[in-house]
């Protein structure tokens, strides 16, 4: 009960407005960018959360409102490639969740972004994917059409 109590006050600290039924492993999810506000114990969970969606982001707020310069870039990268659905964690809400993702990923910063469970890497990298265009490709291999490609004919 007390750790319900936890999850509920982290989500409400979060801003999340709308909470999706309480999981079956004991994850709460708010509706607009399935913000988990629950945090995994362990490598296996990470593990399951990394595969659980296609996209994964482990941020420093939320896509709505993000809480880091770098974790603002990723979202907009996504956002310009017209990636709305994705999987966003909010690390500041549990120090246990912010250290255990490094760990698993054995990379030292976030936000951290994974692509149908393996770990594409920061900021930096998705900025470099997004400007030499294998961002565009690596979508693409997800089943998830890039609004870049649309831009880019309109352009012509």
């Amino acid at each position: 009960m007390n750790s319900l109590l936890r999850s509920t006050a982290r989500c409400l600290r979060s801003g999340a407005a709308v909470f999706l039924p309480r999981q079956a492993d004991g994850r709460v999810l708010s509706a607009p960018a399935r913000l988990l506000c629950a945090a995994a114990d362990n490598q296996k969970d990470l593990g399951e959360m990394v595969k659980k969606d296609k996209v994964v982001v482990f941020m420093k707020g939320t896509p709505a409102q993000p809480m880091c310069g770098f974790s603002n870039a990723v979202v907009q990268i996504l956002r310009m490639h017209g990636v709305d659905d994705y999987a966003a964690y909010n690390v500041l809400d549990d120090q246990d969740l912010r250290q255990g993702v490094k760990d698993f990923s054995n990379w030292p910063t976030i936000p951290q972004v994974y692509f149908n469970g393996e770990f594409v890497g920061g900021c930096d990298i998705l900025l470099q994917m997004h400007q030499n265009g294998d961002l565009v490709d690596e979508l693409k291999k997800l089943g998830i059409h890039s609004a870049m490609l649309d831009a880019e004919k309109e352009s012509k």
